[in-house]
Formats: C-alpha cells, structure tokens, sequence
C-alpha cells in the first residue's frame, strides 16, 4: 500500500513547489507587462542577497558569500524571442512546405527514369 501512496506523495509535492514559484512569480510581478516584469527583476537583484545572508545569520552561519554574478537575463525578451521564432516559423511554412512538395515529386520523377 505505501508503493501506492508515494508516487502521489510526490506528485502532491511537486505541483505545490510549482504552484508556489507560479504564485511568487506573479505575485512579484514577473508575469505582468514588460514594465512590470522589469521593475521585479531590478527589485530581486537588490534584495536577494540581503535575504541570504540573514537566513545565514539566523541559522549561526557566518561565512562570506561570493559576490552575485551579473546575469543580464529578461524573461520579457526571452519569451519575445520565443513569439518572433513560433510566428516567423509559421509564416514561413506554406513556401517551405511548397519546396518540399517540389524536390519530393522531383525526387520521384528521378526514380521512374
């Protein structure tokens, strides 16, 4: 019975870590426009570091973090990126699909000779 339990255990817990970073995600405003989304990364770079090094002071920790490494990452423009792949990709299907059709029944006609 517990070999059942388990694999639902773990599910259980994988979706609350994922609805947690969804609703932390949302809630700090990485979600919403690019402004927004903007405005929340800034605001994690500058307060993330601080957060650690009390957390390591409340568990007794007292070594030197490494200084945070410059990561000029914009989920905004990542998913930009992703939308001109998708739409570029679709627009350029009919003629790709016609050239395929093309050396297809090229390639065929080169066969019954």
């Amino acid at each position: 019975m517990a070999a059942r339990i388990l694999p639902v255990v773990k599910l259980a817990t994988k979706v609350t870590i994922a609805g947690g970073a969804l609703y932390v995600a949302f809630d700090s405003g990485l979600l919403g426009n690019s402004d927004e989304g903007s405005k929340a990364l800034e605001k994690a770079k500058v307060s993330v570091p601080p957060a650690i090094e009390e957390w390591m002071k409340y568990f007794g920790l007292e070594a030197q973090l490494p200084t945070m490494p410059k990561i000029e990452f914009s989920p905004v423009q990542s998913w930009n990126a992703g939308v001109r792949w998708t739409i570029s990709a679709l627009s350029d299907a009919p003629t790709k699909a016609a050239d395929y059709t093309n050396q297809s029944l090229q390639y065929l006609k080169d066969l019954t000779k």
